[in-house]
């Protein structure tokens, strides 16, 4: 495997790529007890319509979640329950863009890791099981319907994107679920788990050749092509609607302004443009912006208020909200803020002062593993190193998050979802 030191944070990387097309990073981390392991395949919810070999499979929406609950299970009995009887704690996720499978532990780390390998890439599915799985899942899918921050975030994504499957629920619908059989499950782990496809990421006081080991011993020694992504067709700047309101029970208005960034860039690009997105947003909307704190002493946001910029489906997006007694006068303070930086730029000590907070809270992302470990995966499906971003980040100027501001934030590209308390419709 191949070093890169980063003497400036004090860390080393080890990455490396078998035969098979499977990328491997190991961060050793010596001296300590716990281990983080994760095993991710460059495949989420929006990776429904896609090309292999010139033929267009279409699937319906869900079953990359689906598979994360069906993954589990294997012929000799549930792969959960024997990692947690070995001591590990093993969970998984499936986001828009990826799905992770991973495992801490404080011993037995090589034991775990196998298990990890074995796991994900034997697909076990019976007829029973999966009809089993369709109930469970109906259910979750069920209380999404029920939970206004699951809903006010799925109607904003309605507003944005006329095409893209980010429209879609990444749990699917009631009825989309119920298309999806066994035979459907195994053609898209044949697809999207090949380990060409996928990237191996460990974080620990672990043997960055032992990890490579297991992963040529229980992996498949072929490669494979990778499949070409259908996202629909090219969105416009513009959203397919301006506003949303709905009634729920909160207790509160809660609201999700978003605009879309375009076309999402791949390579050392990409790390550069988030970079800049994350620090421009931090000086406009951040917990220590002017606009932050104007706001929040007119008591028009609380401390629920959050932004942030997202990637997926090879899209950008910005996301930004949270309770307010007014959501119409907060998100037109919050783009009159945004309008002001536009023609005035923001103020040079205020940028130095959130460039530091970010390079600070970069620094201690290195000590959660798992949060570290994620971000070698995204880094990797995206093409760049998350490690230099420390390097990238002083690299960017206030002029840098000025213009960004300026080429992003428009109100006319903005759109609103708002949930309101029921005794405020009556």
């Amino acid at each position: 495997m191949h070093r890169i030191d980063y003497p400036a944070v004090g860390e080393t990387l080890y990455e490396g790529r078998l035969a098979n097309g499977l990328p491997v990073f190991v961060v050793p981390k010596p001296g300590y007890r716990k281990a983080f392991a994760a095993f991710v395949t460059n495949y989420g919810s929006a990776d429904r319509r896609f090309t292999l070999g010139g033929e267009r499979k279409d699937t319906p929406a869900g079953v990359a979640h689906y598979l994360e609950h069906k993954m589990f299970d294997m012929p000799e009995g549930s792969a959960l329950m024997a990692m947690d009887a070995a001591g590990a704690n093993a969970n998984a996720f499936t986001s828009e863009a990826m799905t992770a499978y991973y495992f801490s532990c404080t011993r037995n780390f090589d034991e775990d890791l196998r298990t990890l390998l074995r796991f994900v890439s034997t697909p076990w599915y019976t007829q029973e099981s999966v009809d089993k799985e369709r109930g469970i899942i109906s259910q979750e899918i069920r209380m999404y319907e029920d939970d206004p921050d699951d809903q006010v975030y799925m109607e904003l994504m309605r507003l944005l994107f006329a095409e893209n499957p980010l429209r879609d629920d990444v749990a699917g619908t009631v009825e989309s679920i119920r298309e999806i059989t066994p035979q459907v499950l195994y053609d898209c782990h044949k697809v999207f788990y090949h380990p060409s496809n996928m990237a191996l990421c460990v974080v620990g006081d672990a043997d960055p050749e032992a990890v490579e080991r297991a992963a040529e011993e229980l992996l498949t020694k072929e490669s494979a092509p990778l499949p070409g992504r259908d996202y629909g067709p090219a969105e416009s700047l513009e959203p397919v609607k301006a506003r949303s309101e709905r009634v729920m029970e909160v207790s509160a208005p809660v609201f999700l302004g978003g605009f879309k960034l375009g076309h999402a860039s791949t390579g050392p690009e990409a790390q550069r443009e988030r970079l800049t997105a994350g620090l421009a947003l931090r000086c406009l909307y951040g917990r220590s912006s002017p606009v932050y704190l104007d706001l929040y002493g007119k008591g028009l946001l609380n401390a629920t208020f959050g932004c942030s910029a997202d990637y997926a489906a090879g899209e950008g997006f910005v996301v930004f909200g949270g309770e307010s007694r007014d959501p119409d006068a907060a998100v037109e303070a919050l783009l009159a803020g945004a309008e002001s930086v536009a023609r005035e730029g923001f103020d040079r000590s205020l940028f130095q002062r959130q460039k530091k907070a970010a390079y600070g809270g970069q620094l201690r992302a290195l000590g959660d593993f798992r949060s570290l470990g994620i971000s070698l995966a995204e880094g990797c499906f995206a093409g760049y190193q998350p490690l230099d971003s420390f390097e990238a980040l002083e690299a960017i100027t206030c002029d840098d998050a000025s213009a960004w501001v300026r080429d992003h934030v428009a109100a006319g590209r903005t759109a609103l979802s708002i949930i309101r308390p029921k005794e405020a419709d009556a």
